[in-house]
């Protein structure tokens, strides 16, 4: 089931999530309907948090980077209470996009090798996994999402105030999308 995106401005993407269990509910389902979700939306990647839920939980499918990056393995990915363990090298740049903030692209630094601890759909765990290029900056992205960030928030103060009116538009529901957004609440005036 293809599921609404939690848009910018939302209170569920500022949450650090929280970690899971094997019996959380219906947790296959919620992976399944994940990786749907981010297929239909044009993503690479998906966090519990832009479906609105506050979880440590995030799915990723590099497949479109093949072409230009042919290191990167064409296999979906799922990381559950995921947490890196360490980060290496220079930051790099790299245009980045997010399904919570759609029609805004910008150039965010971040290490190019980082190491991971995380259960897998089938509850294996991984220690100290090392991930690079590529592949570490989606990681990277979608794992901003499960501590509560997201990536504009890696941008200077001067290019967010920029992009104010757009994430306003974002945030009201009058940008225009493909995909159908849960918006944040009106906030009441007294």
């Amino acid at each position: 089931m293809i599921l609404p995106i939690t848009a910018y401005g939302h209170a569920t993407l500022k949450k650090v999530g929280e970690d899971i269990t094997k019996d959380y509910p219906d947790l296959d389902k919620l992976i399944e309907d994940m990786f749907e979700t981010m297929y239909y939306s044009k993503g690479v990647g998906l966090a519990a948090h832009q479906i609105n839920r506050p979880i440590r939980l995030f799915v990723l499918d590099p497949t479109p980077f093949h072409e230009e990056y042919p290191e990167v393995d064409q296999k979906r990915n799922v990381f559950i209470n995921a947490y890196i363990t360490k980060e290496e090298g220079e930051e790099k740049d790299f245009d980045e996009g997010c399904l919570s903030v759609p029609n805004i692209t910008e150039s965010v630094k971040r290490k190019p090798v980082i190491y991971m601890s995380y259960y897998d759909e089938n509850w294996n765990y991984f220690e100290d996994v090392k991930f690079e290029g590529i592949l570490a900056r989606i990681i990277q992205h979608e794992y901003d999402h499960i501590e509560g960030k997201l990536f504009i928030e890696h941008l200077p103060n001067l290019k967010r105030l920029l992009l104010k009116g757009k994430l306003r538009d974002i945030s009201t529901g009058t940008a225009d999308v493909a995909y159908k957004m849960i918006l944040p609440r009106k906030k009441i005036k007294r």
